[in-house]
């Protein structure tokens, strides 16, 4: 694959306490500068209409509508969705979403307790929502076709369903979204005291993921025979996540990465994920795009964000959105009636001790409360940016739809873009 340059134009009880949200982690970043192989998904080119012109020998111009760009991929794409579970040879589950076949339909759903031990889901009986469901077809059949692969890697005490407003997504705009449970940092282990926070692990579930998907699309038995195009592969992590997936950049098969809620910490260990410190001369040459938000007072934009941003290697992009938090990358704020986990913990009459811990009840509430505003509005410009940076990457979009500047006063709330 040829080296591009970014081109930003329209053109074209203590366990109890850790019930915090996706905690923040290391976060490397990376991913590659490669033109796109051709594929069969239809191309789209930013939204523009022809004007008249004035005179007969003028040519017509043509003028970019910016709202239909800046939205352009909010709403779902033209496939259904499947999900499908599979599991590594060393033991961890990976859940699977895909383009599945026209005509599925479905609800698939997931209980945010049922990722938690036993003796602590026992506690955790108060009336208040604790599951998030969206449209997918449980194992339906894969849409012809061969689609390129994106790696999710999840935070510290996270889980590999907890993104799914947005894998989900991607998979009906043709990608398969391959997530690992990483038990070095996932909830169960975190609660349960037994979390390595072994970085290299997670690298290591990242990469043996994309092995497993990348098999099963040559395995005649397989589900995915035939539907795998493992030279288009891109990796998307949210806080800790964000290290993992820079560790796993450095795989040559990775062309691309999405850095949500992390950065790179440079010359210090991040305390919250047991990371070493990041040399930015070994940071992979791949193209990145860093989404953080304005009020994460977990992973701050302004010393971490963006600082990594200006550390990774050009091209590189960057979002900041006004009033989103830590936890406006994940589904946790819709738990809860809109608190969190924490809230469910408080429906379940845990309210004193969480009180007694102020400090570790703001980082469970990071995007969830006053100041961050409603994660529903902010899921679809989260969703279209992503879509955006990887139809791109991946060539369905022979230009950036909706991710420069000139579009970031159509959205509900205001967004900063940098570029280099």
């Amino acid at each position: 694959m040829r080296t591009r340059r970014l081109h930003l134009s329209l053109a074209a009880v203590a366990s109890l306490s850790l019930l915090t949200a996706a905690c923040s982690s290391d976060s490397n970043t990376a991913a590659p500068a490669t033109a796109p192989a051709d594929t069969d998904a239809p191309t789209t080119e930013p939204v523009a209409t022809e004007q008249p012109s004035t005179t007969a020998t003028e040519p017509p111009t043509t003028t970019i509508d910016l709202a239909a760009a800046a939205m352009a991929y909010t709403e779902p794409g033209e496939y259904p969705v499947g999900v499908t579970t599979l599991q590594l040879d060393k033991g961890p589950l990976v859940e699977v979403w895909y383009p599945a076949v026209a005509g599925t339909t479905g609800t698939d759903s997931y209980d945010v307790r049922d990722y938690t031990p036993p003796a602590i889901k026992e506690i955790l009986t108060g009336d208040a929502p604790a599951s998030y469901s969206y449209d997918a077809g449980r194992d339906a059949a894969v849409a012809d076709g061969a689609y390129p692969v994106v790696l999710f890697s999840h935070g510290f005490t996270g889980i590999r369903v907890q993104s799914s407003f947005l894998t989900s997504h991607l998979a009906s705009y043709g990608m398969i979204v391959v997530s690992p449970e990483h038990p070095s940092r996932d909830l169960t282990n975190v609660l349960g005291g037994t979390a390595s926070g072994d970085q290299a692990d997670s690298v290591d579930d990242l990469l043996k993921s994309l092995d497993l998907i990348t098999a099963a699309g040559t395995d005649a038995a397989s589900p995915f025979n035939g539907h795998v195009n493992a030279e288009l592969v891109a990796a998307l992590g949210h806080s800790a996540g964000g290290g993992t997936i820079l560790g796993a950049a450095k795989d040559p098969r990775v062309d691309t990465y999405v850095s949500m809620a992390s950065g790179v910490f440079l010359g210090r260990t991040d305390p919250n994920a047991t990371t070493t410190t990041a040399d930015p001369n070994a940071l992979p040459d791949k193209p990145s795009f860093f989404m953080g938000g304005t009020v994460d007072a977990v992973v701050p934009m302004d010393t971490v964000t963006r600082p990594a941003f200006e550390a990774v290697p050009a091209p590189s992009l960057l979002w900041s959105i006004t009033g989103v938090g830590h936890n406006g990358f994940d589904d946790f704020c819709t738990f809860g009636n809109g608190t969190g986990i924490i809230g469910v913990a408080e429906a379940s009459g845990l309210g004193p001790l969480l009180e007694a811990q102020p400090q570790l009840k703001k980082l469970g509430q990071d995007g969830c409360i006053a100041p961050a505003i409603d994660v529903n509005s902010t899921f679809p410009l989260i969703r279209h940016a992503v879509t955006a940076w990887m139809r791109w990457q991946f060539g369905v979009d022979a230009e950036p739809v909706g991710l420069d500047a000139s579009v970031t006063d159509q959205y509900d709330t205001p967004v900063e873009v940098a570029s280099k």
